[in-house]
C-alpha cells in the first residue's frame, strides 16, 4: 500500500501534530478532551517483533499508534534496518519514532559504542536516547556515581543534538534513608543534558502521588509511559489500560500540567496476547476523555 493511501485509510497523519509546541499540544488535547497523538513502546511486542519487525510495526500503526519508542533487541533498536531504511519505512506508515531505550549499562564505559548508538538514532530521526534500567542502589555514594554518569552520557548525547534521559522503575521511588533516589537524580543531574521519562505505573506501585511529584519536578519530564496494573497475590501485575489500579483520567490531567509531551503506551503482561492487548489499549486511548 502506498504511503498516501495508507495514511488516508488509517487516519495516521494529523496535520502539524508532530510540530506543535508543548503549550499548543496541551491546548489541543484539552480542546479534544483526549490524548492525541499517542505512541507505543515496542518492548510491548517483544514476543513477536523480532520475527517480523516491519509487519508488526505496520500493525501497530494501523491500530492508531502514531509514535514509536524502540528498545535494544537482538538486532539493535533499529531492528536490522539502516537509519535511512528505518526513517523511510516509518514515513511510509505515517509514524514518528520519537525515542529508544538503549543498552545504557553496556555502552556507558565504551565511547565508540555509545557514539555508534548516537549516530544511528540521529540518522533515523529519533529525538531521545533513554536509559531504561539501572537497578536499586545500596548507598547514596552509589546514587551519586549514577547521577555523575548520567550527566556524562547526557553531555555526549547533547553534542549530537539529541536528548538523553532516565526512565524510572519503582525502586527509584522507594525511600533510602528517608529520601527518594528519584528526587536525588532530578536534583543532581544537569537539565541541559539529562531529562526524564515518567512511568505512570511504577510511580503508582511505589505509593508516590504522581500529581504531587509532578508539581515539584514536572519541568524535568518530557515523556511518559501510560501503563496500568493490579495487585495480585501482593505483586503488581500489568493489565490492559483502564482495568487496573491507576486512576488514568486524574493521572493524565496531572501529566498535562508538566512538560511531558510524548504519551507512550506500554504493556508487558497480557491476558491473551501482546497484539490483542495493544489493540485494546489503542481503542482505550482513542475513547479516553480527560
Amino acid at each position: 500500500m502506498k504511503r498516501r493511501s495508507f495514511v488516508k485509510k488509517t487516519g495516521l497523519l494529523t496535520v502539524g501534530a508532530l510540530a506543535l509546541s508543548h503549550s499548543d499540544l496541551v491546548a489541543n488535547i484539552l480542546k479534544r478532551g483526549g490524548i492525541e497523538p499517542f505512541g507505543v513502546q515496542l518492548y510491548s511486542v517483544r514476543d513477536v517483533l523480532p520475527e517480523d519487525p516491519k509487519g508488526v510495526m505496520t500493525k501497530l500503526a494501523e491500530m492508531g499508534y502514531k509514535q514509536f519508542e524502540s528498545y535494544s533487541g537482538s538486532e539493535g533498536f533499529l531492528w536490522g534496518l539502516s537509519p535511512k531504511e528505518m526513517k523511510t519505512f516509518l514515513g511510509d506508515i505515517g509514524v514518528d519514532m520519537v525515542s529508544t531505550h538503549f543498552n545504557y549499562m553496556g555502552v556507558a564505559d565504551k565511547p565508540d559504542v555509545l557514539k555508534k548508538n548516537i549516530e544511528m538514532a540521529e540518522g533515523a530521526g529519533l529525538k531521545y536516547l533513554l536509559c531504561p534500567y539501572i537497578g536499586a542502589q545500596k548507598s547514596w555514594d552509589d546514587w551519586k556515581r549514577i547521577a555523575e554518569n548520567l550527566n556524562k552520557i547526557g553531555e555526549e548525547v547533547s553534542k549530537a543534538g539529541l536528548k538523553f534521559g532516565y526512565h524510572n522503575h519503582d525502586y527509584s521511588f522507594k525511600p533510602l534513608e528517608g529520601k527518594l533516589p528519584q528526587d536525588y537524580l532530578l536534583e543532581n543531574t544537569d537539565p541541559k543534558h539529562v531529562m526524564f521519562e515518567l512511568d505512570l505505573c511504577w510511580i503508582d506501585v511505589a505509593g508516590v502521588d504522581t500529581g504531587v511529584h509532578l508539581k515539584k519536578y514536572g519541568n524535568r519530564y518530557e515523556l511518559c509511559h501510560i501503563k496500568d496494573y493490579s495487585i495480585v497475590d501482593g505483586k503488581p501485575v500489568q493489565s490492559d489500560l483502564g482495568k487496573g489500579s491507576v486512576d488514568m483520567k486524574n493521572t493524565l490531567r496531572n501529566v498535562l500540567k508538566s512538560s511531558i509531551e510524548y504519551f507512550i503506551v506500554e504493556q508487558e503482561e497480557y491476558p491473551v496476547s501482546s497484539l490483542e492487548s495493544l489493540k485494546y489499549d489503542a481503542a482505550y486511548m482513542k475513547a479516553l476523555k480527560i
